[in-house]
C-alpha cells in the first residue's frame, strides 16, 4: 500500500518518520521529479541513500532489470574481473572438480551401463552452448533424451515432462546426474562450477535481441551450477530466461569463493528435495 508522506521537504518527512534509510526508485533523476539537494542533505545527516538496483541486490540477490540503467553497471563495483579473482576461482574449480570425479565416480559407471542397456549408444550427448567472452565450446553431459529428439535439426526449449527423455533420463535429471560429465569440461578450463548456466548458439542470439544486458552474463565462465539455478525454478521461455538473468548479473558482480560454496550446498539442498527437477 502506498503511504502519503506528510508535507515538507525530504529532510524534514524522514525525520518525522524516523526513517533511516532512502530508496530513490524513480525513472529521472534530473529536473523536478526529485530534489539531489534533498537527498544530499538527507546523506550528509546520516540517512543512507540507495537506488532501486542496489536494494534488490542486498534483499533479494538479484539485479533487476526494469531498474538497471548501463550506467550503473559501468560504474558500479564488483563487475571488473581481475586477475587474482580469476586466479583463485580457477583453483577453487581445479581441486573441487577433482574431488567430485573421485566421489561420483562410481555413479558415473553406472549411469553410463544404465544408458546403453536401454536405448543403446551414445552414452554422451556434446552440445554447442556459449562460453566466456561468446566463445563457443561443447558441453558433454549423458544423454537423457532419444538418440532422435531432434531429429528435424531445430533446436528446442527442454521441457518439464519432455515426452523425448528416456526413463533412465527422466532419473539422472531428477538427480542431476546428467550434468556430472561437465565436471571435464570444468578441468579444460571451458566452464567453471559455479556460473551462469550455458546457453546454446540459437537461443543466446534471440535472448541478446529480446532481453537487455543479457550478454553481460558472458563476462564469467559458464558454471555446472549457478545463482540463478538455486534461487529461481525450472523454465523454459525468454521470460524465464529474463528472470534468471536478473540473479546471473547479481552473480557477475559479487562471485566470490563464499558465495559459490553456498551455491553448491545449495544445489545439494535442490537434488535432494526435487526442487526444480525437469
Amino acid at each position: 500500500p502506498r503511504l502519503m508522506l506528510p508535507p515538507g521537504n525530504l529532510m524534514d518527512v524522514a525525520r518525522k518518520l524516523r526513517v533511516d534509510e532512502v530508496i530513490v526508485a524513480v525513472r529521472e533523476r534530473r529536473g523536478g521529479v526529485l530534489s539531489l539537494r534533498e537527498l544530499l542533505d538527507c546523506k550528509l545527516a546520516g540517512l543512507r541513500i540507495r537506488d532501486l538496483s542496489s536494494f534488490f541486490e542486498c534483499v533479494q540477490g538479484q539485479i533487476r532489470l526494469d531498474s538497471l540503467r548501463a550506467s550503473w553497471l559501468i560504474y558500479g563495483d564488483g563487475f571488473r574481473q581481475g586477475w587474482l579473482r580469476t586466479f583463485v576461482k580457477r583453483c577453487f574449480d581445479l581441486v573441487v572438480a577433482m574431488l567430485l570425479l573421485l566421489v561420483f565416480m562410481p555413479i558415473m559407471i553406472v549411469t553410463a551401463v544404465l544408458i546403453l542397456l536401454e536405448d543403446g549408444a551414445p552414452i554422451f550427448y556434446a552440445q554447442e552452448r556459449v562460453g566466456l567472452g561468446g566463445r563457443v565450446f561443447r558441453v558433454v553431459k549423458f544423454r537423457s533424451m532419444r538418440r532422435d529428439a531432434e531429429r528435424d535439426g531445430k533446436p528446442r526449449w527442454a521441457s518439464a515432462n519432455d515426452d523425448r527423455v528416456t526413463r533412465i533420463g527422466k532419473v539422472i535429471r531428477k538427480l542431476r546426474i546428467d550434468e556430472l560429465p561437465q565436471l571435464f569440461n570444468v578441468l579444460r578450463g571451458d566452464m567453471s562450477l559455479v556460473g551462469p548456466r550455458p546457453e546454446r548458439p540459437f537461443f543466446v542470439e534471440q535472448l541478446t535481441e529480446q532481453i537487455p544486458f543479457y550478454a553481460v552474463r558472458h563476462c564469467v565462465k559458464p558454471g555446472v551450477t549457478g545463482w540463478a539455478q538455486v534461487r529461481y525454478q525450472y523454465g523454459a521461455s525468454v521470460d524465464d530466461a529474463a528472470e534468471k538473468l536478473q540473479y546471473d548479473l547479481y552473480y557477475v558482480k559479487n562471485h566470490t569463493l563464499v558465495l559459490d560454496t553456498l551455491v553448491l550446498f545449495e544445489t545439494v539442498r535442490v537434488v535432494l528435495t526435487g526442487e526444480g527437477a525437469h
